[in-house]
């Protein structure tokens, strides 16, 4: 059965309005933390960027690839990854010829996904 009251369409779109807003305060605070002192911080800000799959977070997350602490730069190839954006192969790759055999592995995942992903667009 059908819901005819104008009203609740309202609401309806006003709850979609909410969500949009609670999306973006959301991907504006990761995205502040990828700069903070804590490399704890940095890896929960990629980790998080790359579950909420936005692209608007590809730019930031190529910026933070080179980070000084290798677990943030890990998490971060894991979040491009995520994200599937052909932006980030370059750096990606980059990033690869530099790591130690050990992280190499994520790199190489987070590449053949954005590869992956691209060749199904």
């Amino acid at each position: 059965m059908a819901n005819n009251d104008p009203g609740s369409s309202s609401l309806a779109n006003g709850g979609d309005l909410e969500r949009i807003d609670d999306a973006k305060a959301r991907i504006t605070h990761y995205l502040r933390m990828l700069s903070e002192d804590s490399p704890a911080s940095r890896w929960k800000a990629a980790e998080s960027l790359g579950r909420l799959n936005d692209p608007r977070a590809t730019e930031p997350l190529i910026d933070a690839l080179f980070d000084e602490d290798a677990r943030v730069r890990m998490k971060v190839a894991w979040a491009l990854g995520s994200l599937g954006d052909s932006r980030a192969l370059a750096p990606l790759q980059q990033l690869y010829r530099m790591e130690t055999e050990d992280n190499r592995e994520i790199i190489q995942n987070a590449i053949a996904g954005i590869k992956q992903r691209t060749r199904g667009q």
